[in-house]
């Protein structure tokens, strides 16, 4: 996008942000409902899952007569009777925040939207630890409609979910927003504890026909996106990742018979349903549109992933994570860096980037591949006691809190407000 352009994009996105006001502006006729509660993932293309579903869950199990409206793209995804879906359409926007005293996100609500006194906007972002660099530590990348969207976002939010040390130190320039914290752990990772662990093993192998000992591999990489003229769109759908021996060689390090499960970020899954790749093999099924991947992940046995920051949530639940990135030069230029030193470190002792983060001095509990070798390499070496032990000195030295407690905690905070 040349420089005219990129004035004529961002004066249309103020114009719109301009009507967004209005709107909101004229729907404050309607009182504050004191216990309406609005809701909305990923932009609206999220349904039932990630961080909002676990404290609505859980607000609603309390039965304190909450109402909880949700904003959706899709009408035809499927939520429980207690909740009410609703278009997220600028007005339906308009009239459901202005009314509720309480907002719900784990994205950035749209530029323009402004909120009313009496009204708390909590944002439960939806990767906690990270890979990939977001707002102002992405330098130049970090384009000025994105800035000016993000710098909406975090005037408007009241408090951001955290679950350690990270979040304090990346969030004032990663989300342009310094505090207040809520540092209680992130409600989804509830469902990495517990019973939910045994009822979603059985609930994967039981939906796709598995033995009840079938060993899964999940591949989840991460959004990759490019903007042209303001919109999104995938540019690398195929992964040289060989899936064939990577089962392979999971069954010579782990034994039993292993499955491919593919999974898809949210923002670009419906793109992905016609993608043609190596996924054609009878032992793979995909589970992109599934609106929640914490009701998935505890059930797998081991999981692959590029920058996902769903890797450090599954090794915090104790299941064994390969990294594999076979564009790592490519893509830490096109993200204006990483917040790990991927390039210039031992590939299997990554640290943090320092000039990034020059406080903290930690490395990674898992590896990084480059090629389908490397990855072998990773697999057939895997020691869980040592990956046991990387663990426990991360979260030690991030305070990571993972207890499953989060969504009780969040639920306590939005009862006293």
């Amino acid at each position: 996008m040349n420089n005219i352009q990129n004035k004529i994009y961002i004066f249309k996105r103020e114009l719109l942000a301009w009507v967004n006001r209005i709107a909101f502006y004229i729907c404050r006729i309607f009182p504050v409902k004191k216990k309406l509660i609005a809701v909305c993932s990923f932009e609206g293309k999220g349904g039932f899952g990630c961080n909002p579903k676990y404290i609505v869950r859980e607000l609603q199990r309390r039965n304190n007569g909450f109402e909880f409206v949700w904003l959706v793209n899709d009408l035809q995804k499927e939520f429980p009777e207690y909740i009410s879906k609703v278009p997220n359409t600028l007005w339906h926007r308009a009239y459901w925040l202005s009314r509720a005293r309480i907002w719900i996100d784990n994205y950035r609500t749209p530029y323009g939207t402004i909120k009313r006194s009496g009204q708390f906007y909590i944002n439960v972002n939806h990767y906690t630890l990270s890979i990939k660099c977001t707002g102002l530590l992405r330098g130049e990348k970090f384009s000025t409609m994105a800035y000016k969207v993000s710098r909406n976002d975090s005037k408007t939010m009241d408090a951001l979910v955290i679950d350690s040390i990270w979040g304090e130190l990346i969030s004032p320039r990663g989300l342009l927003f310094a505090g207040p914290y809520l540092k209680i752990g992130a409600p989804r990772c509830d469902a990495l504890n517990g019973e939910y662990v045994q009822n979603a093993r059985k609930y994967l192998r039981k939906k796709h026909g598995l033995a009840e000992d079938a060993k899964i591999v999940m591949y989840a990489p991460t959004f990759r996106e490019e903007e042209r003229d303001g919109k999104r769109s995938v540019f690398k759908a195929q992964s040289a990742l060989d899936f064939s021996r990577l089962l392979s060689n999971l069954t010579k390090r782990f034994g039993g018979t292993w499955h491919l499960c593919t999974r898809f970020h949210p923002q670009v899954a419906e793109q992905m349903l016609n993608v043609s790749s190596d996924l054609t093999m009878n032992n793979a099924f995909d589970e992109s549109q599934a609106d929640d991947l914490y009701e998935i992940l505890p059930g797998v046995d081991a999981y692959i992933t590029d920058y996902s920051s769903a890797s450090f949530e599954a090794c915090l639940a104790r299941i064994p994570v390969f990294l594999y990135a076979d564009d790592v030069k490519e893509y830490c230029t096109s993200r204006g860096g990483l917040m790990w030193d991927f390039l210039s470190t031992d590939r299997k002792h990554i640290t943090n980037n320092k000039a990034l983060l020059p406080s903290l001095n930690i490395a990674l509990p898992f590896t990084m591949a480059r090629n389908n070798d490397e990855l072998e390499y990773d697999v057939l070496n895997f020691n869980s006691q040592v990956y046991s032990n990387n663990i426990k000195i991360f979260v030690n030295k991030l305070g990571v809190v993972f207890d499953g407690k989060a969504s009780a905690r969040l639920a306590d905070i939005i009862e006293s407000l």
